[in-house]
């Protein structure tokens, strides 16, 4: 079966453009168009698709106030953001809304595709910029984001939210070492330039070497720490002062 999509925008070249290219996804199908919130929720209601891909600056009804809305009527659609704004004032509360995704409009289509289809698979990805602003968050203060998900970034520059069931944790690192010393001094430089941010592949050029070598030191450094993700580790980093 197809994933079934509802795209989500005020301007209808936008929409038009998604739709022709998602429809060359053998393994997606468009099912419906929405110019704003508001028609975004009655059409979500009458079409239940799998995602909704919608903007966050939307007439009548914003993006943020939709998704929340979507996460109580239908909970089981979800929802990604394609914006141009990784603000902290965009950002944190389309999180707390319950989006599966956040994405810039600046992504490839290709890793547009990649990332509805993580997100049908319960995953959910974030913008590098979209996960500094959750790891600023989490490092200025004692406010813990109520989150349903674990933040992940993954090696195509995206951040993932693995789901787990219905059990609400916050972002957290409990349990994990706090030695900087188990890392060797390159593990480190990986981990000071996913602090700020950095994709597996900005951080290859930075330091002139692979992106394949990256992954690897971004693994055992994971393993090192006793951290799951790119994400912990960086918001775990930036809260033990090492960057």
């Amino acid at each position: 079966m197809p994933i079934t999509i509802l795209l989500a925008d005020d301007h209808a070249m936008v929409r038009r453009g998604l739709h022709v290219f998602l429809s060359t996804q053998t393994d997606m199908k468009v099912v419906g168009e929405a110019s704003n919130g508001q028609e975004a929720i009655e059409q979500a209601e009458k079409l239940q698709p799998d995602v909704v891909l919608m903007d966050l600056h939307m007439p009548v009804l914003d993006g943020i106030e939709t998704a929340r809305r979507l996460r109580t009527i239908l909970p089981g659609i979800r929802v990604i953001v394609l914006t141009s704004f990784s603000d902290q004032d965009h950002v944190i509360p389309a999180v707390r809304a319950g989006v599966k995704g956040y994405l810039m409009k600046d992504i490839e289509p290709e890793d547009l595709a990649v990332a509805i289809r993580n997100v049908h698979a319960g995953q959910a990805q974030l913008h590098p910029a979209a996960a500094g602003q959750l790891m600023h968050v989490m490092a200025s203060s004692d406010i813990q984001l109520e989150a349903q998900d674990t933040v992940r970034t993954d090696s195509t520059a995206y951040g993932k939210v693995q789901d787990h069931g219905k059990v609400k944790q916050p972002l957290q690192m409990e349990g994990t070492s706090s030695s900087l010393d188990a890392l060797t001094r390159r593990e480190q430089e990986v981990l000071a330039l996913i602090a700020r941010g950095l994709s597996n592949k900005e951080i290859a050029v930075q330091l002139v070497i692979t992106e394949k070598t990256v992954k690897t030191h971004v693994s055992h450094l994971l393993d090192k720490l006793g951290l799951a993700d790119r994400t912990q580790a960086a918001i775990h980093a930036v809260k033990n002062g090492w960057v």
